[in-house]
């Protein structure tokens, strides 16, 4: 069963607060998701392998160690997964960006994919899937599945908030993928809202309803 990471640290609990908060407009918003995503980065790559390699310093010669190479890439799911990349880049500016879309049919209210743009080499990259909200997981479910069907095998969800129903979800569809969530919420309420939540995340982002 995949590992649940809930970030405890005080700055993202402080930054969720304000990008929870109705009254945060776009532009704050945008600012505010970029920083935590930024700050839940250093925690989702805690993992990655180190090598040794010789430097010199301006006083003597000595070994260091240094990321081992391994290939990351970053996969929103848009379009609110956008929102995350900029400051998962910021850290991690070598990662190469794919894009995964994905809309609900109407009458059997799964996931279709609409939109799918990844790296060639996507089977020797480490993934880290976005998406802000895990609501009833049907979305990242369906995201991580497809990034297997293209033969993907490393892959990390990263989301700001989660309802304990999303978690479920992808830990029995992918018990090989860890969640990292800045705050795991209550529940989900009848119109599959998070509940506190902080409403719908790419609206809040891109200033649409």
């Amino acid at each position: 069963m995949g590992k649940v990471f809930e970030m405890n640290h005080p700055l993202i609990k402080h930054k969720l607060t304000f990008i929870r908060d109705k009254e945060t407009g776009a532009k704050d918003f945008r600012e505010l998701v970029r920083e935590v995503s930024m700050l839940m980065a250093y925690e989702v790559t805690r993992d990655l392998p180190l090598e040794d390699i010789e430097i010199e310093t301006p006083i003597v010669k000595t070994k260091s160690q240094v990321l081992s190479g391994k290939k990351l890439g970053i996969v929103p799911i848009l379009r609110a997964g956008l929102g995350m990349v900029e400051g998962m880049l910021n850290l991690l500016p070598a990662a190469k960006v794919g894009h995964v879309g994905l809309y609900r049919d109407p009458e059997t209210l799964e996931p279709v994919e609409y939109y799918c743009k990844l790296p060639s080499d996507i089977e020797e990259r480490d993934l880290i899937v976005l998406d802000p909200m895990l609501a009833t997981g049907g979305s990242a479910k369906a995201a991580i599945t497809f990034l297997k069907d293209r033969g993907a095998t490393a892959i990390k969800l990263m989301c700001l908030i989660a309802a304990p129903e999303g978690i479920k979800v992808i830990q029995e569809a992918h018990p090989d993928v860890d969640i990292y969530i800045a705050a795991i919420d209550e529940k989900l309420n009848d119109h599959a809202y998070i509940i506190p939540g902080l409403g719908d995340a790419g609206d809040r982002l891109f200033g649409t309803k």
